[in-house]
């Protein structure tokens, strides 16, 4: 799947990944660890990518959001830009796309490199 080429292209330069199952488990583990940044499928089981990034913002520190979506729809951009999700990626995921968007977050929200 996705998320472990993901975790393989990342370890090596020192990043951790962890993955979830679900929304919640996702939300439960941003509630209890330090997440850098959210990548989230918007077809998540129980709750979606983006009724994450809603639920995100009750945390304390949120962090940014990147969704993926089966299809980009005006709609679906429209609602993402309201979240303030980061950046949205069509799937099937597009590595060289979803490590740009990884780059940008670090460029943004940590001093171009990942945080200790």
């Amino acid at each position: 799947e996705w998320h472990r080429t993901v975790r393989d292209l990342l370890a090596p330069q020192g990043v951790q990944t962890v993955s979830a199952r679900s929304g919640r488990e996702a939300l439960d583990m941003m509630d209890q660890t330090t997440i850098h940044v959210a990548v989230l499928d918007q077809r998540m089981p129980h709750i979606g990518g983006m009724q994450v990034v809603k639920l995100m913002r009750d945390l304390k520190s949120a962090p940014p959001a990147i969704l993926l979506a089966d299809q980009l729809t005006n709609h679906l951009l429209h609602e993402a830009l309201t979240m303030h999700v980061f950046s949205v990626l069509a799937k099937p995921v597009d590595f060289n796309l979803l490590l740009d968007s990884l780059a940008r977050v670090l460029r943004r929200y940590h001093e171009s490199k990942w945080p200790g």
